[in-house]
């Protein structure tokens, strides 16, 4: 098509749309205010060359983007059935959200499940339900081996790993409020130990990656002394070493630029409005047995805090490794989180959120069934985090081998979060996860800690009932034989026959 038929066709559109416009108004001038802009956007996706849509279909083709803009949107409110959304389904969003705003949360005319579907699971209930009346509605771990001496009684669920810089000023406020006014824990994520993170005085989990955030020297290699300045605050109770996360195992992270604030740049001491990038491995170990080396270290400068490792399962050698260098060095960490390879609020190619990285429940099963047979678990807790946002979540975590919960998406739920999946565009609408003023503002720190607390008080206690129809009494009694996982329309497995326990010292 030569530029003379296409200036005919914009020509021919122009005369339409004039004429349209003119009947309808009877001062034609007011027309031009439709006409011109219309005239001028047609005449540049014609003489621009990046888009062959417009320049084919000028004006037109621009609602092209326009409907791929908002296709999340659509989707979301007027495609998707209540049980079909991914990552998560509008059932359990709706569930999240009646929790933290103490909402009715119960469902009428039965389970929307299909309950004869490939991978349908339930628990196990008792004719025989435990009904201790005065039963603590939340159970609380605690986190803390032989060489601690400063061990922290954990509540059963905390919010995981989530960075000030990914996520806004208003955000980290409201969880570490919230985690304040429920009595549990906020992980700092990798970006290092913020203001915000202070404020209310909340609980903190400093969460220690590749990058050093907080704890760094110039060249980006790890600092004892800056180390030891935040490890000793009064609000940190954990200690977590970054090995990899589920959302991008053996990747590193990214800070964009655009959320890079000179405010951002001072806490995580990198140059402000650059891309920070996160090295994919740690420059302060290159082995288990430094690893270990490593966790002592932390622990010593820390004051004897409890040390942790988090990772997604990989190699499983190299777990198997790291536990064996536990044993040959005689150092182990207070507790090992173990993050699902389906990955969580952390931006990621494609490549790596969808084919990188074992699952929760194999990773889970993995990690406690090495701990036993090398007998070391008795001293460490596990910590699980993949997609945790119901008390049957939990269950399941916890017949798997875990001992306490994180979640990061049910917690970003709870402060309003609306799954607009722009988390890595600096454009969340909620004002959750972007750096931009505007949109922050609309999200209301005291309204929405309080739906933070809200939402872990109420989820905690659904466990507990859960637990208490089963005949249980301790969070611990859950294994692996309550849990029912449909094979096929005529076969049902229990956890214990699809990933068998180990014998100790196997």
């Amino acid at each position: 098509m030569t530029v003379r038929k296409r200036f005919v066709q914009i020509s021919v559109i122009t005369f339409v749309l004039l004429a349209i416009t003119s009947y309808y108004w009877t001062n034609a001038l007011w027309s031009l205010v439709i006409i011109l802009p219309l005239f001028v956007m047609g005449m540049f996706d014609i003489l621009q060359n990046k888009h062959t849509i417009r320049k084919n279909f000028p004006v037109i083709g621009r609602f092209r983007y326009m409907l791929e803009a908002i296709r999340p949107e659509i989707m979301q409110y007027f495609v998707e059935t209540d049980t079909e959304g991914r990552p998560i389904s509008r059932v359990y969003r709706s569930l999240v959200y009646q929790r933290a705003k103490k909402a009715n949360d119960t469902v009428a005319f039965g389970t929307q499940l299909d309950v004869y579907e490939v991978g349908y699971e339930w628990m196990d209930h008792s004719m025989y339900p435990n009904q201790i009346a005065n039963m603590e509605e939340e159970p609380r771990v605690t986190v803390g081996g032989p060489d601690c001496k400063k061990p922290y009684s954990s509540s059963i669920l905390n919010i995981s790993a989530m960075s000030y810089g990914s996520l806004s000023k208003n955000a980290v406020l409201a969880l570490n409020k919230g985690a304040n006014q429920g009595n549990f824990s906020h992980n700092t994520g990798e970006g290092g130990i913020s203001p915000f993170h202070l404020e209310y005085g909340g609980d903190l989990v400093w969460q220690i990656g590749t990058g050093y955030f907080g704890c760094r020297n110039a060249d980006g290699t790890f600092s004892q002394n800056n180390f030891e300045k935040n490890a000793q605050l009064d609000s940190v109770k954990m200690i977590e070493i970054k090995l990899s996360q589920g959302a991008k195992p053996g990747h590193g992270g990214i800070l964009p630029s655009s959320k890079n604030t000179e405010e951002i740049a001072k806490i995580r001491g990198v140059e402000p409005h650059t891309d920070v990038h996160s090295p994919p491995g740690h420059s302060a170990f290159d082995n288990a047995v430094e690893m270990m080396q490593f966790v002592k270290l932390l622990r010593d400068k820390s004051g004897s805090k409890p040390v942790g490792l988090k990772l997604c399962i990989g190699k499983k050698a190299e777990f198997i490794e790291m536990c064996d260098a536990m044993i040959s060095t005689g150092i182990k960490p207070d507790f090992i989180g173990i993050d699902g390879g389906e990955g969580g609020t952390g931006a990621a190619p494609i490549e790596f959120s969808n084919s990188l990285g074992m699952p929760l429940k194999e990773g889970l099963a993995f990690a406690y069934n090495t701990l036993v047979s090398k007998r070391l678990k008795n001293d460490i807790k596990l910590i699980a985090s993949g997609k945790i946002l119901t008390g049957f979540d939990m269950a399941k975590a916890m017949a798997l081998g875990a001992d306490i919960c994180n979640s990061s998406r049910a917690m970003m739920l709870a402060i309003g979060c609306i799954q607009a999946l722009q988390c890595n565009s600096n454009n969340c609408p909620v004002g959750v996860a972007t750096q931009n003023k505007d949109l922050m503002k609309g999200l209301d720190v005291d309204n929405k800690a309080e739906r933070v607390s809200s939402y872990h008080k109420a989820t905690v206690k659904s466990l507990v009932d859960l637990m208490l129809a089963a005949g249980l009494s301790k969070t611990s009694e859950i294994n692996r034989k309550h849990i029912n996982r449909r094979m096929n329309m005529t076969t049902v497995m229990q956890y214990d026959e699809i990933y068998p326990y180990p014998k100790s010292g196997s």
